[in-house]
């Protein structure tokens, strides 16, 4: 049974839908249960701001366009951020949950062509 969503869809783009659709489909069934897709949006927003703080991104305040940067992610500090937002907002989310959601981000970079293998 999924979590209700914190969250309104209709707020996200077409492109954004699309993502939080195709992770919530990687995501494996037993792991969905405590999981929403509110939690999918929540994790995207927060690597973004991560991804802000760490000059790897920047959005065009005027058309909202989001430019990423060529750079080194620090994962480990990346993760310390998400679950501290995760902690401010008080959301629950355990670093387990972070990761799936995390490992799914990747899932999809590597669909779209943003990422590469690394195997």
């Amino acid at each position: 049974m999924e979590k209700s969503n914190l969250f309104d869809e209709q707020l996200l783009s077409e492109d954004e839908r699309e993502q939080v659709e195709y992770m919530w489909d990687v995501i494996p069934e037993q792991d969905r249960k405590s999981l929403s897709k509110g939690d999918i949006v929540f994790v995207l927003d927060a690597m973004d701001d991560y991804l802000e703080e760490e000059g790897l991104l920047h959005i065009d305040e005027k058309t909202g366009e989001a430019t990423y940067e060529e750079g080194d992610i620090d994962e480990t500090a990346q993760m310390e951020y998400i679950q501290q937002a995760a902690k401010d907002a008080k959301l629950g989310l355990t670093s387990s949950q972070i990761q799936i959601i995390l490992d799914a981000e990747y899932q999809f970079g590597l669909a779209q062509g943003y990422y590469e293998d690394e195997d």
